[in-house]
């Protein structure tokens, strides 16, 4: 151990000449301690409220989006459907078209979005697990077409799945230049059958139906064209190299996003928070170090004798100033040790456990708080307990030293 280091850690952990200074001392590792303790719990519960919204956002978000640069639509004619589906980690290929639309069930009515998707979408694991109703996930029985709003939309709408004779007519708007004075003139309508409805988030569940692709195409008069082409992935699929070689396939003609590309703001607005949590919670970190300063000065004054007598031995003041940034780095280094610790064990214990609940009374995705630990966390707020401690230890000797 170098000699400053043992001489830092013998003042750390030896009684003091003034029980003030052990005080202050236990003080600042308590201080740097809870507000490590605060940094880990605080951005585990971001973690796991982003990965909880994520979830439920992107059941519907295919894990790779192809789109057009130019122009709303693409030709599926030139599209290289086989060779995109030949891709490794590609499990489905779906063309689908979206569109704004009207819907109407009787004298209700409500603006949203409709998506016509291929019957490939069925097979997407995932889907089954988001919709309800008398059949599971079924756009065409091969006579009959069908239409899945989401639950908002139907509760708009008055729909009910288990109704066999609930009805939704769709309007979405003609090709080229038709009045747009009447519903007849400016619109193209038809009529489908609902058996079933999906839930997934609030903002997805108020404005989206999805419908059959080939029954939106012709009433859209969309001849071999889709709005894009979504990709779903093997669950150990790389999604940046798929989307990578989709990409080497296209061209520069298509534009492919993963899952955060296509919900940007939403990532944006998850992250912006939690960094914003992360530097409002250093600044008190930053304010508890004020406690390291304090215990540093008086132990420089406390082991003054001490470091008369390193000097006369030969130390130099380089060596003196060494031995007291160790003992604010220990004193740092301590507290956020026992506060990551203390967190680390915190949120694994509400991974297990969850005894941390949300209300009773309230209808909630999950019912315990969502907390995930990241590594990544881990060592940022180690790495910033340890500049914040270094930085203090630094200013405080090299101004005691110079007083001195």
């Amino acid at each position: 151990m170098r000699l400053p280091l043992f001489i830092a850690n013998r003042y750390l952990l030896a009684k003091k000449s003034h029980n003030l200074i052990n005080i202050i001392t236990w003080i600042s590792i308590v201080g740097i301690s809870v507000g490590a303790f605060a940094l880990i719990v605080v951005l585990s519960a971001f973690n796991g409220l982003e990965q909880v919204i994520s979830s439920m956002s992107n059941r519907l978000t295919p894990d790779v989006q192809i789109t057009p640069v130019k122009g709303k639509t693409m030709d599926l004619t030139a599209f290289p459907m086989g060779q995109v589906k030949d891709i490794q980690g590609v499990e489905q290929v779906v063309p689908t078209i979206t569109e704004d639309a009207l819907f109407r069930v009787n004298d209700k009515q409500h603006i949203g979005q409709v998506k016509g998707v291929g019957l490939d979408y069925q097979k997407v694991w995932r889907m089954n697990k988001v919709v309800y109703g008398d059949a599971d996930m079924l756009l065409s029985d091969g006579e009959h077409d069908f239409a899945i709003p989401g639950a908002g939309v139907a509760w708009h709408l008055g729909v009910n799945a288990y109704d066999p004779y609930a009805m939704l007519r769709v309007y979405v708007p003609k090709r080229g230049n038709a009045s747009q004075m009447s519903l007849e003139n400016g619109f193209n309508t038809d009529v489908l059958t609902v058996q079933s409805v999906f839930v997934t988030d609030q903002e997805v569940d108020e404005k989206l139906v999805l419908v059959p692709f080939e029954w939106l195409s012709e009433l859209m008069e969309y001849k071999d064209k889709a709005s894009n082409v979504e990709l779903f992935l093997d669950s150990k699929a790389d999604v940046g190299k798929v989307k990578k070689e989709v990409k080497a396939l296209l061209g520069d003609g298509f534009t492919v996003k993963d899952q955060q590309e296509q919900q940007e703001t939403l990532y944006k607005i998850l992250h912006s928070e939690k960094w914003a949590v992360y530097v409002i919670l250093t600044f008190i970190l930053i304010l508890a170090t004020f406690n390291v300063v304090g215990s540093l000065s008086m132990l420089m004054i406390d082991k003054r004798k001490d470091t008369e007598i390193l000097k006369a031995m030969g130390a130099d003041n380089r060596l003196v100033r060494r031995i007291f940034m160790n003992e604010g780095l220990l004193i740092s280094v301590a507290g956020g040790m026992i506060g990551l610790l203390l967190g680390i064990l915190l949120v694994i214990l509400q991974q297990q456990f969850g005894f941390v609940k949300f209300g009773s009374g309230g209808n909630y995705v999950v019912d315990a708080y969502p907390v995930l630990l990241k590594l990544k966390d881990v060592l940022l707020i180690f790495a910033t307990i340890l500049v914040v401690g270094c930085t203090s230890a630094f200013l405080t000797v090299r101004h005691a030293t110079r007083r001195s």
